[in-house]
């Protein structure tokens, strides 16, 4: 029986996390973007005050 390539397997998880994390990010960029575009559109909206 081989034996288990531990690296390779790490290499694998590393890299699925580091896409999964990529397509989170750019689902909440994409949300921003989506988010200020309304803004944009609808002039009327009362502006988000500071504090």
């Amino acid at each position: 029986m081989p034996k288990p390539n531990y690296s390779y397997e790490k290499r694998a998880r590393d890299l699925a996390k580091k896409r999964k994390k990529e397509e989170k990010l750019a689902k909440k960029r994409e949300a921003k973007k989506a988010k200020a575009e309304a803004n944009a559109s609808s002039p009327d909206a009362p502006p988000d005050s500071g504090g």
